[in-house]
C-alpha cells in the first residue's frame, strides 16, 4: 500500500437504493456457493468455478486480506442488511475506482447490480475522493452492458483490456462514470 492510500474502514456498511452493502460475514458462507456457482458467473467473471464452501472460505479470507492492505473492498448486495443476494466489488485504480459485481441467479432481474454499482460509486466518489469510477466487461456480456447502462456509464475511447482468464481469452471494454 502506498502511502497515499488509505487504508479502508474496518467494517462498511452503505445504504441506498433500497440496498443495504454490508460485509461478508462467517455466517454467510453457506450462503456464497448458491450465489456463485452458476455456469454465468464461471464463465464472465474470475471467480473461481465450482465454487463451494471451500471456495467460499477461501474468498472471504482473501477479501479480509485485500482490505487490509487497502487496494479491494467486496460487500454483499443485500435489501435490508440480512441474506446476501450478490457482491459488489470495488478496486483502487489508476483511474480511480473499478467495479464489478456479481447476482446470485435466483436474485436476477430486480437491479440489484445497476443499484448496487450506484452506492459503490457515490461511496468512491464521496468517501475516497476519486473522480472517475469504472467497469471493466466483455462486450457479449449483454446483461453486465445493461447494468453499465443502467448505472449511467458510458462507454470510455481506450483500448480494450485482453487477456486469459480460466483457458479462455477476453477483451474487455472500459465504460466510465465521472464525479460530477
Amino acid at each position: 500500500m502506498s502511502s497515499t492510500t488509505l487504508p479502508f474502514p474496518d467494517r462498511i456498511e452503505l445504504t441506498g437504493e433500497g440496498l443495504v452493502l454490508r460485509d461478508w460475514t462467517e455466517a454467510d458462507l453457506a450462503a456464497m456457493p448458491d450465489l456463485f456457482d452458476h455456469p454465468d458467473i464461471a464463465y464472465w467473471t474470475p471467480i473461481v468455478s465450482p465454487f463451494d464452501e471451500a471456495a467460499a472460505r477461501a474468498r472471504l479470507d482473501r477479501d479480509r486480506q485485500l482490505r487490509a492492505e487497502g487496494t479491494t473492498i467486496l460487500l454483499a448486495i443485500t435489501v435490508d442488511g440480512r441474506a446476501p443476494l450478490g457482491e459488489v466489488m470495488l478496486r483502487r485504480a489508476p483511474e480511480g475506482a473499478e467495479l464489478g459485481y456479481a447476482v446470485g441467479p435466483a436474485h436476477r432481474g430486480q437491479g440489484l447490480a445497476a443499484r448496487a454499482v450506484r452506492v459503490m460509486a457515490a461511496y468512491a466518489f464521496e468517501q475516497l475522493g476519486v473522480e472517475q469510477v469504472v467497469l471493466e466487461l466483455e462486450a457479449e456480456n449483454a446483461a453486465s452492458v445493461a447494468v453499465a447502462t443502467k448505472a449511467g456509464f458510458s462507454l470510455i475511447d481506450v483500448p480494450l483490456i485482453k487477456g486469459e482468464e480460466k483457458g479462455r481469452p477476453y477483451a474487455l471494454q472500459t465504460w466510465g462514470l465521472n464525479l460530477l
